[in-house]
């Protein structure tokens, strides 16, 4: 059973069409605006890895020798590097975004997530 991916036009978000068979007819709704304008996304491959074969390639340390834990941008490589070794449940819309917001300097900035209270 293929598993066709779209990005929505209208609101941009990725969304996933189960068929029966190849070349079926199917609507493509976005499951989270309703819109029906969407473009089909060129899938990725998989190769299944086992968890031992996961986690030996994570605890390879020259692989993240360059990683600054003061960097914000640093860091984000290194999450979308654990986030690619770990597979498809590590990733998503969410990810993304705090991803992207790690790399433009905007997280903790606004006073989330830390406090920004001076002390009297």
């Amino acid at each position: 059973m293929p598993i066709y991916e779209f990005r929505c036009r209208k609101c941009r978000k990725r969304f996933s069409i189960l068929t029966l068979r190849v070349g079926e007819s199917y609507t493509v709704r976005c499951e989270h605006c309703g819109s029906t304008d969407g473009e089909r996304l060129l899938s990725r491959f998989a190769m299944p890895k086992s968890d031992e074969a996961r986690m030996e390639a994570l605890s390879d340390p020259s692989r993240f020798g360059d990683v600054d834990e003061n960097d914000p941008k640093s860091l984000a490589r290194w999450m979308r590097t654990v986030g690619k070794e770990m597979g498809e449940e590590f990733g998503g819309d969410d990810f993304e975004e705090m991803m992207n917001e790690l790399e433009g300097g905007e997280a903790g900035e606004s006073g989330e997530g830390g406090d920004s209270r001076e002390e009297e």
